[in-house]
């Protein structure tokens, strides 16, 4: 064997021992950095070794780009410690975009399977490999058995999956989704961006995310946008140990105040 190959051999199985021995956090939840999300968390952040559901509204059940923004961001960390394996049923996932975002494209393993039930099974083998940190699954609705599946399979080495729900375009809904598995569940819709004082243009992407659930936490709401701050270089290690989203401000996580009758003047 030459010299050459040798060397890109050793830097492969280096390279694999590193993944198997990121597989698994030394902590049990990802922080978002802020107090206003993560005192709503269990253990102050996302629960790893679970997995998540995400989803949106209207046009948005069908594009899911607003949930698959947020989950990607909320994953970005996880990129450092393993590959991150994104399962589709249409093959229009714009991996630059992600980038963009600060998603770590290089970390990313597309899979494009022919129908829930397969995207579903992906998900729980891909859970269940060494090496791979986080998974995320577009399927339209996860009954409690497979809910249940997937979760034996996130806790077998402590990866994390999101489910995104969406549904094909133009197919008629078939009804919500039994996120009783999941240990919570996030709606998401896209919000008008603004740029930094005395700046002219777009500001990063917003998002307004509602924590409808979270198994031994509390539900919130936030207007939250992408950290321009936050950097990931190609193999998901982050620069400055910040997370990728963060809160604009506080108004959304405050409960709505009652209505008040309406009067007439006079």
């Amino acid at each position: 064997m030459s010299d050459f190959r040798a060397g890109r051999l050793a830097a492969v199985r280096a390279r694999i021992a590193a993944l198997e021995a990121g597989g698994r956090g030394d902590s049990e939840s990802l922080p978002f950095g802020d107090p206003r999300i993560d005192d709503k968390l269990p253990g102050g952040g996302l629960p790893l070794g679970a997995w998540h559901e995400v989803f949106g509204e209207g046009l948005e059940s069908e594009t899911a780009a607003a949930p698959a923004a947020f989950a990607a961001l909320a994953a970005a960390p996880l990129a450092a410690r393993g590959a991150a394996v994104w399962v589709l049923r249409q093959d229009d996932l714009h991996a630059p975009g992600l980038a963009g975002l600060g998603f770590p494209p290089r970390r990313l393993i597309q899979v494009l399977a022919r129908d829930e039930t397969e995207v579903l099974a992906v998900m729980e083998d891909a859970l269940a490999t060494v090496g791979v940190a986080v998974v995320f699954g577009e399927v339209e609705a996860v009954g409690l058995t497979a809910g249940r599946r997937l979760q034996l399979a996130c806790e077998k080495r402590g990866g994390v999956g999101f489910v995104i729900r969406r549904r094909p375009f133009g197919g008629a809904a078939r009804g919500a989704s039994i996120g009783a598995a999941a240990t919570s569940r996030w709606r998401v819709a896209g919000a008008l961006s603004e740029p930094a004082a005395g700046e002219f243009g777009l500001g990063p992407p917003r998002w307004r995310v509602a924590l409808e659930r979270c198994r031994g936490g509390r539900t919130g709401a936030w207007l939250i946008e992408a950290d321009r701050a936050f950097a990931a270089d190609a193999f998901g290690e982050t620069t400055d140990g910040t997370h990728p989203l963060r809160l604009v401000g506080e108004l959304g996580d405050r409960e709505l105040a009652a209505p008040q009758p309406f009067r007439l003047a006079g």
